[in-house]
């Protein structure tokens, strides 16, 4: 394993909520293994109480709060990031009927995952191939397939819109790759997560994929590699990892993202 990538991440999220409005963030940099939390601090200016709980399998935390009118949360922290590189087309496949059950939920369809839909276009177009290599040569096709172009999808975009329209954010990037993974045989989850280089800056997503024993980072996109991205938190879809989700109406203000590398 090699040194260890510091980043520096600064974010300030200001809304405007109308009416009262509870709100769920994941914007903290999950504590694991591979990424180390040196320091951090999270300020949500609120009269109700914050409350933390566990993320989707564990992993960071969510932290609900309470908005009226105005809402404002400023998160800053640094975090070493120190993980293998991804060496996908080494890792050998594991049948579905050899993992382990908490990993069930990945390998099924999910509200922007359809993979089942992707079935036929998996076996016709990737037949042979399994395990890592399969999960190379997805992770490809999406790259070479998809134009990053912002403002092409929406909120409620599906896997099986961006295969059509051939366009997307990250978010669709994540989204196509995980869909096809599951049609393929390979569990798969999306993540969100803190990146230096994305372009505009902001949240990122990738993947994460079952080979060879272990979650592996995957960005389609390619705008960050497994050695850069810290994680936030982790779900089936768009829909588990959403940095904020306000239970009521509100609007924007303003929205920062700032992801340095120190070393």
């Amino acid at each position: 394993m090699g040194r260890a990538m510091r980043l520096s991440i600064d974010v300030r999220l200001d809304y405007g909520i109308s009416g009262d409005a509870d709100v769920l963030l994941q914007i903290e940099a999950a504590a694991m293994a591979d990424q180390k939390i040196e320091s951090e601090s999270l300020t949500i200016w609120s009269d109700s109480p914050i409350r933390a709980v566990r993320g989707e399998d564990g992993i960071g935390q969510r932290c609900w709060s309470r908005g009226h009118g105005r809402f404002t949360a400023e998160y800053k922290s640094i975090v070493a990031v120190s993980r293998e590189r991804v060496q996908l087309e080494l890792y050998p496949a594991t049948p579905p009927r050899m993992l382990d059950g908490e990993l069930t939920p990945y390998l099924m369809p999910s509200r922007y995952c359809p993979s089942d839909r992707f079935e036929g276009f998996v076996g016709r177009e990737f037949g042979g191939l399994e395990g890592g290599p399969l999960a190379a040569a997805l992770t490809e096709w999406v790259y070479q397939s998809l134009e990053y172009r912002c403002g092409s999808s929406s909120g409620e975009t599906t896997a099986l819109d961006t295969f059509a329209s051939r366009s997307g954010v990250c978010r669709d990037y994540s989204h196509l790759l995980v869909s096809l993974a599951r049609a393929g045989g390979i569990p798969a989850r999306c993540v969100s997560a803190y990146a230096p280089g994305v372009d505009p800056p902001d949240f990122h997503a990738v993947a994460e994929l079952w080979l060879a024993g272990d979650w592996r980072l995957i960005d389609a996109t390619k705008m960050a590699t497994c050695s850069d991205i810290a994680r936030v938190c982790v779900g089936r879809d768009a829909t588990d990892i959403a940095f904020m989700t306000v239970f009521g109406q509100a609007y924007l203000w303003e929205q920062r993202v700032t992801v340095t590398p120190l070393d």
